[in-house]
């Protein structure tokens, strides 16, 4: 049986991130483990995003705001296991179902508004209730309001899981991200991804043939935002730290922008993109060129913003395009 170069380059890839952390111990240098383990965080969060706008055609610019949910119940969790000694709320797995359900029912309450229309209008629901969240988080001054919340202590998984071990957490979330681009596999692949697509292609004849679109993408939309909080309960671990920010809704374009430099409607596509969306910008923003007292690493976004442009106009499926197989339109 032949294996297909697109196949072997996506094992490949797989391979060495499995195997990084012994590389970076060989090295040495244990920071691109943790600079990784965020690019694959965001992968998985990218990955569900992408059921909606690459498979779904549903462009919604407030998925950060499930990444957020996830990561406040980690923080509200530890703070309040730090400070009012419930131990309880530090249990990574009452956690982790909490941070599901919420995510889960947030995202059920916003797609049941939001897919009730269409094109900007669906846009600008999605960013306006992200937003609304966004405030909500900054306004609240127990949980450290804009300044954010500090994790003295990472999820309590009763020893099954040490999170305070980097190589742990890593392996964590590294086999997260494998079991979601199963997931994203399996459920594209199935009845439910089929309608999904052909809604996106011709809502009509989905209509019309006896499916109820608006069912199956409010149950893809409810599906992408429990996986999105999942991404959150693990950022929250990683960086001991959660603020308002991670809602914003240039975080979701931040997540777009991983889907389109790594290829909409591709399975792999997202984890390109994050890699490549987090390696440009830790690259640009090292560049120790001054010109005129500017520091031009500070100034990435004015580089990085010409190169999406031409992404997009040239490789019109981002890093997908370039892998043997290439759709020719996506």
């Amino acid at each position: 049986m032949s294996i297909s170069p697109r196949l072997l380059i996506n094992s490949a890839l797989l391979i060495f991130l499995a195997a990084l952390p012994f590389l970076t111990d060989w090295a040495g240098d244990s920071f691109y483990t943790g600079l990784v383990a965020r690019i694959l965080i965001l992968a998985i969060a990218a990955l569900s995003l992408n059921l909606l706008i690459g498979y779904g055609g549903m462009v919604s610019f407030g998925h950060a705001a499930y990444i957020g949910v996830g990561a406040y119940v980690v923080g509200i969790g530890a703070f309040h296991a730090f400070e009012d000694g419930i131990d309880w709320m530090l249990n990574g797995y009452i956690q982790l179902v909490i941070a599901l359900l919420g995510s889960a029912f947030i995202a059920l309450i916003i797609g049941a508004i939001s897919l009730r229309t269409r094109g900007v209008y669906f846009i600008m629901i999605t960013m306006a209730f992200s937003q609304m969240l966004y405030f909500t988080a900054v306004g609240v001054e127990t949980y450290g309001a804009d300044d954010g919340l500090s994790i003295y202590s990472r999820s309590d998984m009763l020893g099954l899981i040490d999170l305070n071990d980097e190589k742990s957490l890593y392996y964590l979330i590294f086999i997260s991200l494998l079991v979601v681009l199963y997931l994203m596999h399996r459920l594209v692949g199935s009845a439910f991804g089929n309608v999904i697509r052909g809604s996106k292609s011709n809502e009509a004849r989905m209509r019309a043939i006896g499916f109820s679109p608006y069912k199956y993408r409010l149950t893809a939309f409810v599906i992408a935002g429990a996986i999105a909080g999942y991404a959150g309960f693990l950022m929250a671990n990683l960086n001991d730290f959660v603020s308002p920010d991670v809602m914003h809704w240039t975080r979701s374009g931040d997540l777009i922008i991983m889907i389109l430099l790594g290829g909409m409607a591709s399975l792999f596509g997202p984890l390109y993109g994050a890699l490549a969306f987090l390696m440009l910008e830790e690259m640009l923003s090292s560049i120790p060129l001054t010109i005129g007292g500017l520091h031009v690493g500070e100034y990435w976004q004015l580089i990085f913003g010409p190169l999406l442009i031409l992404i997009v106009l040239y490789a019109r499926n981002g890093v997908d395009s370039f892998l043997p197989g290439a759709r020719k339109n996506s």
